[in-house]
């Protein structure tokens, strides 16, 4: 079955504090429908193959405050494939103030030494959320590292 899909990626590198979690990428949905997420990428610019790995959040987020575009860079929803329609998504990146309210989905540690990782969620498993709300990913880091991410994602 065609579908319509969305993608928002990160237009510039996210810098890691030290012990400071950090929204790297996110997307909210309008008041017309949900979003469903579809997948991830996150990739980091470390070079040290010592570093202490970095804990990534897959969350789903209200934005009681703090939405995209307010202490964060805004970011184009692209559309990748399907009939072309007005999306109505919001996305944005690099977080300077938390959104809120965040619940953690997934949670694992990953390699900052130019560790990247791919994920797509099988069909008919992904994560979806209420009209007016979205995903974020959230990162925290044991030492200052750089990443990239980009979110997948449709209507639902």
């Amino acid at each position: 079955m065609a579908t319509t899909g969305y993608s928002a990626v990160a237009q510039a590198d996210s810098a890691l504090s030290a012990a400071t979690a950090k929204s790297v990428l996110g997307v909210v949905a309008p008041a017309q429908f949900g979003v469903s997420l579809q997948g991830w990428q996150v990739a980091f610019n470390g070079v040290t193959a010592s570093a202490v790995p970095v804990l990534i959040e897959v969350c789903r987020a209200t934005f009681a405050t703090n939405g995209p575009g307010t202490n964060s860079t805004s970011a184009t929803v692209q559309q990748d494939r399907g009939r072309a329609i007005t999306a109505g998504f919001t996305a944005a990146y690099s977080w300077t103030t938390e959104p809120t309210v965040l619940t953690v989905l997934e949670s694992f540690l990953m390699t900052p030494n130019a560790g990247a990782i791919v994920y797509d969620y099988p069909l008919e498993r992904e994560p979806d959320c209420d009209v007016s709300n979205g995903f974020v990913l959230r990162l925290t880091a044991p030492a200052t590292v750089s990443c990239r991410a980009t979110l997948k994602f449709g209507r639902c």
